[in-house]
């Protein structure tokens, strides 16, 4: 959830913190622009150049947030000039890469990247999710970017290996012994940040960069922003 609107200090240093981790494979999972400026063009001009600082060897791939946050026929011309993947219900194969720093041939192993446009019809997120799963390989791993953790349980059941999501800003305003006050998500609190395992699905719930748009204020009370970095290792490593 980068929710630009203005480039700040923040998203300034942004993408030197991103090539510090030095990663594979970059994942966005949606609301790049700010609620009340996402038709606006100064805001579309600076994602692009905040955008355009990414680089990884596997690529970058995104999946659209919130249906009244990201406008499709607004991003996707800036994300396919920046050579970004939006996955719309869609599909696409990362090759595994060895700690030699080379990836597999075409036959070797591979991770999976399941993307699906968040919708608040649930029913047709699985069916899509569903129907995705069963042409992949099943001894290959799973990843699932979808906006909201709204669909874990769903993807715990039909066996997703590793599900990203945002939305929540893991509540932007928290209270200390409590947590989030308010989260977006159907569930509320039980999928408000971090990590969670149902069956053997693991979730991770960003907590995201940006701030609620409209009348809200910007700023985050005991909730960080964060960038996640995760290392995905073989069995026995």
């Amino acid at each position: 959830d980068l929710h630009v609107e203005r480039l700040t200090r923040r998203d300034r240093d942004l993408p030197a913190l991103v090539a510090g981790l030095d990663p594979d494979l970059i994942v966005l999972t949606g609301d790049f622009l700010s609620t009340s400026f996402n038709e606006d063009p100064q805001a579309l001009a600076d994602l692009w150049e905040l955008l355009g600082q990414f680089h990884a060897p596997a690529g970058v791939y995104a999946v659209w947030g919130t249906v009244e946050v990201d406008l499709p026929h607004l991003l996707r011309p800036i994300l396919n000039e920046l050579g970004i993947t939006v996955l719309e219900g869609d599909v696409a194969r990362v090759p595994v890469v060895r700690t030699s720093g080379e990836a597999d041939s075409e036959g070797g192993q591979g991770i999976w990247l399941v993307g699906i446009s968040c919708t608040r019809e649930l029913d047709v997120a699985l069916a899509r999710l569903r129907s995705l799963l069963t042409g992949l390989p099943p001894e290959e791993f799973s990843l699932l970017l979808y906006h909201t953790p709204d669909l874990m349980p769903q993807a715990a059941a039909v066996g997703v290996d590793l599900y990203l999501a945002g939305h929540t800003h893991g509540g932007q305003w928290r209270l200390p012994g409590f947590g989030a006050i308010l989260t977006s998500s159907q569930y509320w609190k039980r999928y408000e940040a971090g990590l969670y395992t149902e069956a053997d699905t693991r979730l991770y719930v960003s907590r995201g960069l940006g701030m609620e748009g409209f009348g809200t204020p910007r700023a985050r009370f005991f909730c960080p922003p964060e960038v996640v970095a995760i290392t995905l290792c073989g069995e026995g490593k």
